[in-house]
């Protein structure tokens, strides 16, 4: 997929670790800049006993380049394992990363990052010469490049905790992830661990509580920086749209949710035991969005999200946690802010930033408790449609005015996300938040991915069929078939985005497809059925489910499997 160039500096995967250790400089050429063809600046930006993340960044002072090649051997027996932004390849102890098809082209004075992964034995000296198609090039002291905002301050605290870290991989779900033919594949990538209700606080039905999930995070993280991504998610009357995923407290219990579920996971995070990890939070997916686009006089609204925007404990219970969680200091809050098929249009933009404003400055919170803010969470919108633009027409006719599109501002997360980001910093949230992705089933990949613009016969057609969001309405959100697995996980991918995240575990159902008793306080919701014809918050369309799922978080071998078989980039 196309990669600008500030993202590809920022490029790094969440396998990343402690601060970067970079080569030492060589002399520069007396005869001055212009005599040096290219310079090399090679990082290693994590490193444990058997292996080690590296962050590459060139910079070709010769003429313009439309591909490009860079060389170097190592001394020891290191061997590049997987990488990104570059083919890399390895005979013995030399290495060649040559450009990917996006980004070949190298103007005079013009850099391109690339990163890899790699194991070793024994020592890991660092390679001191590099060439650029045949050029010898400088080494560079290791002061430019890299990125993606790992600086920190006096506290301790850095202002994008995925730089430089790895990032706690689930043994729970990594587990169940192997257990499935082909899963190994994907089964060492990190995921979000889910707080949905109380007793998950301790462990619900066996399954690990916080402090186990914690304690495993301290095992895995060794010498270098880790993160824990958790889900904090159990708001009064939760995800009043949609009652898959309804809670086990009714739309009054705000004190019940203080002091019997933020209280507790507040206390357990505060634990000086953990002080080390940096701890994602990701604060109240799909509450605050309900309040601006299913409440009043839309034909989206629901009695259920009403009576939480008038009763106001979305706002109180959203502020409380950001206020009790925000006050540790290696915690760092990001508050779910829907998807661009969900808050892109104009209407629901600008109104959002602003609720967010005001949730986040209620109950004691600050907007310096928010480190930033994640779409696409739990859901499927594609994170960069490459064959239409919002900007394009046909014969005319906007793609705005496309039935997909519908009048939004975006068509896919990357962009709406950034955007978004400079909406809230407008409003009043801090300048350095940083955005997150949820690229856990994105990818729309496998044999029926369009591979250029749909047909320009009329605005719907050349939309549709060129698409790589395949479902039957932007509104679509339970189990949906044909999905896949999207962008692996990995830091600083793009301008204003910390991450990419996979923090709905990837196999795990988004509710059942007929009604399930059960004691989890979960619902049964006609967008999980495969035969529901819909309801004005899809354009009454059908759900576009898959068949013979379980209840919400259960896992769904069908669709693991679906989501390996359509991921993009594929396994």
């Amino acid at each position: 997929m196309s990669r600008t160039k500030s993202a590809l500096l920022g490029a790094l995967v969440l396998l990343a670790g402690a601060s970067g250790t970079a080569v030492a400089a060589v002399p520069a050429d007396p005869a001055g800049i212009a005599a040096i063809p290219c310079t090399v600046d090679y990082k290693v930006q994590n490193q444990w006993d058997t292996g080690f993340t590296a962050a590459v960044t060139v910079t070709n002072n010769s003429a313009a380049k439309t591909s490009w090649a860079v060389k170097w051997a190592y001394a020891g027996n290191q061997k590049v394992t997987s990488g990104w932004n570059a083919k890399i390849s390895q005979s013995g102890t030399a290495v060649t990363a040559a450009n990917e098809t996006y980004n070949g082209t190298l103007a005079t004075g013009g850099s391109v990052s690339f990163g890899f992964n790699a194991s070793y034995s024994g020592t890991n000296a660092l390679p001191t010469s590099f060439t650029l198609d045949g050029m010898t090039c400088n080494v560079d002291d290791g002061s430019g490049g890299g990125g993606g905002g790992g600086g920190s301050d006096p506290s301790g605290r850095v202002d994008n905790p995925y730089a430089g870290a790895k990032v706690y991989v689930n043994p729970e779900w990594s587990a169940k992830a192997a257990a499935e033919t082909g899963g190994s594949r994907i089964s060492n990538q990190p995921t979000g661990v889910w707080l949905d209700r109380i007793a998950a606080i301790n462990g619900a039905s066996g399954s690990m509580g916080l402090r186990a999930h914690l304690d495993a995070a301290l095992a895995q993280k060794g010498s270098g920086e880790e993160v824990v991504q958790l889900v904090v998610y159990d708001l009064p009357g939760r995800d009043c749209a949609a009652l898959a995923s309804n809670g086990e407290l009714g739309p009054t219990e705000i004190d019940k949710y203080k002091t019997q579920f933020i209280d507790p996971i507040a206390a357990i995070l505060a634990d000086s035991k953990y002080a080390s990890l940096r701890i994602v939070t990701t604060i109240e997916i799909d509450s605050l969005p309900n309040l601006v686009t299913n409440t009043g006089s839309r034909a989206t609204a629901t009695p259920q999200c009403d009576t939480m925007l008038a009763n106001g404990n979305y706002v109180k219970g959203v502020g409380y946690a950001l206020a009790k969680l925000g006050a540790i200091p290696n915690v760092y809050n990001y508050l779910d802010a829907g998807h661009h098929g969900w808050i892109g249009w104009d209407d629901n933009f600008a109104p959002s930033a602003t609720l967010f404003k005001q949730a986040a400055t209620s109950e004691g919170a600050t907007v310096d408790d928010v480190a930033g803010f994640i779409t696409n969470t739990a859901n499927y919108s594609a994170l960069k449609e490459n064959n239409f633009t919002i900007n394009d027409t046909v014969n005319g006719t906007s793609v705005r005015q496309s039935k997909w599109v519908d009048w939004n501002r975006y068509v896919d997360e990357l962009s709406f996300a950034q955007a978004f980001r400079n909406q809230l910093v407008s409003v009043g949230f801090n300048s350095g938040i940083g955005m997150l992705i949820d690229t856990s089933r994105n990818g729309w990949g496998g044999t029926a991915r369009p591979t250029g613009p749909g047909a320009t016969t009329s605005v719907d057609t050349y939309v549709d069929g060129g698409r790589y969001d395949r479902r039957i309405h932007v509104g679509n959100w339970c189990n949906q078939a044909g999905a896949g697995l999207g962008e692996r996980p990995q830091a600083s991918p793009a301008t204003g985005i910390d991450a990419y995240v996979w923090m709905k575990p990837p196999g795990e159902s988004d509710g059942s497809s007929s009604a399930i008793a059960n004691d989890e306080g979960k619902g049964f919701d006609r967008m999980c059925d495969p035969t529901y014809t819909g309801n004005p918050r899809n354009n009454n369309s059908m759900s576009g489910a898959l068949p013979n799922a379980p209840l919400s978080g259960h896992w769904f071998s069908a669709q693991f499997q679906q989501l390996m078989t359509n991921a993009y980039p594929p396994l």
